[in-house]
């Protein structure tokens, strides 16, 4: 019998006047307060949590290659959706920074490979709220990691 397993991780993050969503290969969210101009695949700050502080169930499910990985982004009432795979190479013990990355390429700070989207297809209206808002502008990003055992 075929039985599905998930979890879900909820992150909090700002926006912030210097994000640009511009990236054409990956998503970041960073525990920073900061963001330089150059930080162009950055979509928030301040987040309440990186790869390291997500619960074990969702990394076990993470780190199966034949997981997929949903990230809902909601900022106000404008919605996003990024879909990708989790792999066994997936360390998640990056304490600051979830990177999504539509490469197959791991480090500690990635969550998701092989990913739809990058920052420069997030909706606009999602990214201008995060930008012209700034720190008033809060982004909730739902990750749901499944498989199939």
């Amino acid at each position: 019998m075929v039985v599905m397993r998930y979890a879900i991780e909820h992150i909090i993050a700002y926006g912030h006047k210097n994000i640009k969503a511009s990236h054409k290969t990956t998503i970041e969210i960073t525990r920073e307060s900061w963001l330089t101009p150059r930080g162009d695949c950055i979509i928030g700050v301040n987040a309440n949590k990186g790869p390291k502080h997500f619960n074990k169930e969702f990394k076990n499910i993470v780190q199966n290659n034949n997981s997929i990985i949903i990230a809902i982004l909601i900022v106000n009432d404008v919605v996003d959706v990024v879909v990708g795979r989790g792999s066994s190479s997936l360390t998640l013990d990056d304490e600051v920074k979830v990177i999504f990355r539509k490469s197959e390429y791991t480090c500690p700070r990635t969550v998701m490979i092989r990913a739809n989207k990058a920052a420069a297809d997030i909706r606009r209206e999602l990214i201008e709220i995060l930008r012209s808002q700034a720190e008033k502008a809060m982004i909730h990003v739902f990750l749901l990691a499944l498989t199939y055992t």
